[in-house]
């Protein structure tokens, strides 16, 4: 499990997540978790890890998604350092995309 600060991690949101049954019903309960500002933060920040696993360099990734290179820096530094988690969904969603596999 991830490093978490000081304060022990509450797991009631992500057990809440995983009961979540379709896209209308996930995008509803992140509208009321989040405010517009964090999941537009959230979104580009998944929009940029897809561009960086394609190999999309960085002016590139900073014109298509508006991040700032901050934002593309550290996520690239996740890639290298992070618990995995946006390779695994990442790759889950190649997966999904191929024909075949009901997403393409």
């Amino acid at each position: 499990m991830p490093k978490v600060s000081n304060k022990q991690r509450s797991m009631a949101l992500y057990q809440s997540i995983l009961e979540l049954r379709d896209l209308d019903e996930c995008c509803a309960f992140f509208d009321d978790l989040c405010t517009v500002g964090e999941l537009r933060a959230l979104e580009q920040r998944y929009d940029v890890a897809i561009l960086l696993d394609e190999g999309m360099v960085y002016t590139d990734i900073l014109e298509k998604t508006g991040a700032s290179s901050a934002t593309i820096s550290r996520v690239n530094r996740i890639f290298s350092f992070g618990a995995g988690g946006f390779r695994r969904m990442i790759q889950r969603r190649k997966q999904r995309e191929e024909p075949g596999h009901g997403g393409g």
